[in-house]
């Protein structure tokens, strides 16, 4: 039997009673939450247990969001915090940007946005209990229960709880996420906002909730990451206008599938019609829209706040791309830093979970047709056919 999730309304009220708040700040979320529900219910074929486990996803973002907004209200003084020159990771997905994050949230000089704060950012950490808060066990449970559930998932997209991870769930608190889009089939949901959405509210929340989250736990220095920002490259610029960037690269070939093979495995939680070459024409349409108009960006005269990693010679050796990455940021590559993020790559070899595996045609992809859509990306940036 399919499955539905309430309306818009009915679960703003649940998060309203879970938490005893009313107050969400902008009204930005409404239009996304409204489109998201009408999608998951038309089109994304959810079980019933799928529809209970969005529905409870969905209650879970709101819930965030007031009680994001409840701490502003009882402590206005945290919108005095400063945000300056964050580093942003972003690119084609599935190409190195994890380990690249991972390395960089192993500098103590840095702040990263850890796992276990994403999630449930509110109360927010403290610097002296960042280390023994209790939510790291919550979210140490929380990725075992991933982990058991999809056991590809860690040959896919390796999480730890005090690791880094995207800014992902705080743009789906205002549900202008790529996270809708990948756990279901929601092709309005995904046209609307990979189109037409105004993203200038999502970052201004995004902003806000780092501001939260650095107001008692510094260091202040942020480096982030998130492939799906080239797509929003615009809208991200104007909350953001100081921020610089590291981008990487990767033949297409491997991206493209690699990503439509993780939006099915995550969608068959909640659906048992995942429709694979749907997802094969979702990442290909997504990812060239995001090219197109990360290069349109910095050919317009922002190509000197760029910094551009490529997949191959980093995974042999990364750390002359930190060099020189460092030096592109004017900061001192620390012997400590340098020391963690060796300890790291040590602990974590690529293969650790086993090999990646997929067959591009079950998607409805191949390499040479790859190859030629995205000629415009391979040249642009010199990208390699082989890696």
């Amino acid at each position: 039997m399919a499955g539905r999730v309430e309306s818009s309304d009915t679960l703003i009220g649940h998060a309203c009673t879970q938490t005893g708040l009313s107050e969400f700040g902008e009204p930005s979320f409404v239009d996304g939450l409204e489109r998201l529900v009408t999608a998951l219910n038309g089109e994304a074929r959810l079980t019933e247990a799928g529809a209970a486990a969005q529905q409870g996803q969905i209650v879970h973002f709101l819930a965030q969001r007031l009680q994001v907004e409840d701490w502003y209200a009882r402590h206005p003084e945290i919108d005095e915090q400063q945000i300056v020159a964050p580093l942003i990771g972003l690119g084609l997905p599935r190409t190195g940007s994890t380990a690249m994050s991972f390395l960089l949230g192993q500098d103590p000089a840095a702040r990263s946005l850890r796992n276990w704060e994403a999630s449930s950012p509110c109360p927010p950490p403290e610097l002296a209990t960042a280390d023994t808060d209790p939510r790291i066990e919550i979210a140490r449970a929380s990725l075992a229960r991933r982990n058991a559930r999809f056991p590809r998932m860690k040959t896919m997209y390796p999480s730890d709880p005090t690791g880094p991870t995207e800014c992902q769930t705080f743009q789906a608190m205002d549900f202008k996420s790529q996270i809708f889009q990948a756990q279901a089939q929601v092709p309005s949901y995904a046209a609307w906002l990979n189109t037409e959405a105004d993203l200038v509210p999502t970052y201004r929340f995004l902003k806000r909730v780092l501001k939260l989250l650095q107001w008692k736990c510094p260091p202040t220095r942020w480096r982030l990451k998130n492939p799906s920002h080239v797509v929003f490259i615009k809208d991200l610029d104007t909350v953001f206008p100081d921020a610089r960037f590291w981008m990487t690269h990767r033949d297409v070939a491997r991206v493209i599938p690699s990503a439509a093979d993780l939006y099915c495995e995550l969608a068959s939680a909640y659906s048992d019609d995942v429709d694979k070459l749907y997802m094969g024409r979702l990442n290909a349409d997504v990812w060239d829209l995001g090219m197109r108009r990360l290069i349109a960006f910095r050919d317009a005269g922002q190509d000197h706040r760029f910094f551009d990693v490529h997949f191959a010679p980093f995974q042999r050796d990364p750390f002359p791309a930190l060099e020189q990455l460092y030096a592109f940021l004017g900061e001192d590559f620390t012997p400590e830093a340098r020391a963690r993020m060796t300890r790291w790559r040590d602990q974590t070899p690529r293969e650790k979970h086993g090999d990646h595996r997929y067959d591009p045609a079950d998607f409805g992809l191949s390499e040479a047709a790859l190859h030629e859509r995205f000629r415009f990306y391979n040249e642009r940036f010199g990208v390699l056919t082989t890696a």
